[in-house]
């Protein structure tokens, strides 16, 4: 399988970038769509007039003409557009993305939505899966790893986002812990910064494209920890993983790769960690796919389906989740965090709605009627809680604290 490695003359993402982007999907999409609907219930009007008349009618022919040239128009506006932002922008005008959180969180969404299309198009805003600090891709060598991480020890906590998300989503205050000596709310650090500074680990976090499947990301995702531990400054003795989301299954396909060069880390892997993980899927991706069920049956919300129809490879694979199946790593310790928005796991809305977005059941991957996925897996129930909370929780950072205590502890195969 291939990476699919962006081209590295790719220019960065910028705003200007951004924007012809979305000029080129809303022309497509959106404007598309509004014609078709618009063509599907003028020709049930007409269909109507016609038959009566004996045949297709003079205002028929009149509107269908008028409704041509009017959306021909605006999407050849919207073109016309997206061409003259990309020639401003190979002029070096336009900030990067990269350079905010803001701006960031642009790039990951967008590329969750549609990063499929963005990698196969060559698109400067196509994300290709590294390591990052303050914002930036590093370098895997140890010059640049060690200036990035100040001093590296031989245990890493590798954080692995969930769709749409970017690295910066880990230092999420999800709820303030007391007030600064100016009156201001003072939240809890990250879970990285906390496990560094009790612990000893060297949080790694990591940005992906989320837009693309599972599966290629597992493959990226297991590249790039082949290179990174050939480059690491100490020799590393112990991997962890910590997966939000969709980055528990990216980090489950990255254990399931099988490499022939000698070059595997998953020995070294003692934990893996997910935190509101689909392992059975998710009731949002299955919604969409019955939503396009009914939009084939009614023809006036036909047209939609071509908008269902765009959504990225990546929101496809939440519609199942794992592969029960998949290879698990022997010697390592399956850890699972489920949050609810109510008290209990087992009342309608754990089953149901879950954290808002992924079912009890599913996070903590036990099928009803089926064996559980992972039957010695610890299990975390989050209550009162929603699926992005999990990102920055004192329960769960009090979990993590316990189990990923002893880092000098050397994962064994089993």
């Amino acid at each position: 399988m291939s990476l699919h490695r962006r081209n590295p003359s790719a220019p960065a993402a910028t705003w200007l970038e951004a924007a012809a982007v979305a000029a080129d999907h809303l022309e497509d999409l959106v404007v598309g769509s509004v014609h078709d609907v618009h063509t599907s219930v003028a020709g049930r009007v007409h269909g109507v007039v016609d038959r009566v008349a004996g045949g297709t009618t003079v205002s028929h022919r009149v509107h269908d003409g008028i409704a041509g040239v009017v959306y021909g128009s605006i999407g050849a506006g919207l073109k016309a557009t997206a061409r003259a932002l990309r020639e401003v922008d190979r002029r070096g005008i336009g900030p990067t993305l990269d350079s905010s959180p803001r701006g960031r969180f642009v790039v990951s969404a967008v590329n969750g939505l549609i990063g499929h299309k963005l990698r196969d198009e060559g698109s400067g805003l196509a994300i290709e899966l590294g390591v990052r600090v303050g914002g930036a891709d590093v370098p895997l060598d140890p010059d640049a790893i060690a200036e990035s991480f100040g001093e590296p020890t031989d245990a890493l906590v590798v954080f692995v986002h969930g769709l749409c998300e970017t690295e910066d989503y880990w230092n999420r205050r999800s709820r303030p812990l007391r007030r600064d000596g100016h009156g201001r709310d003072a939240s809890t650090p990250s879970y990285g910064a906390r496990l560094a500074a009790e612990e000893g680990w060297s949080p790694v976090y990591v940005r992906a494209n989320t837009g693309l499947s599972v599966a290629e990301s597992g493959v990226a995702l297991s590249a790039l920890l082949s290179r990174l531990v050939d480059a690491w400054p100490t020799e590393v003795r112990r991997i962890a993983f910590v997966g939000h989301s969709m980055g528990g299954l990216i980090v489950r396909a990255a254990c399931a790769v099988h490499t022939e060069d000698g070059r595997d880390w998953k020995p070294l892997v003692s934990d893996i960690v997910t935190l509101g993980t689909p392992h059975l899927g998710s009731p949002v991706e299955r919604s969409i796919e019955r939503g396009m069920k009914l939009s084939r049956k009614v023809p006036e919300l036909s047209p939609y389906v071509r908008v269902f129809q765009s959504r990225s490879t990546g929101v496809l694979d939440l519609h199942d989740g794992m592969p029960e199946d998949a290879a698990e790593v022997p010697q390592a310790r399956y850890h699972l965090v489920a949050a609810t928005l109510s008290s209990s796991p087992r009342d309608v809305v754990a089953g149901t709605i879950g954290d808002y977005l992924v079912p009890y059941r599913s996070a903590i991957a036990k099928p009803r009627g089926g064996p559980e996925i992972f039957p010695r897996a610890d299990v975390l129930h989050v209550p009162r809680a929603g699926h992005f909370d999990l990102l920055n929780h004192d329960a769960v950072h009090d979990a993590l604290r316990q189990w990923l205590r002893h880092r000098t502890q050397v994962a064994t195969t089993a």
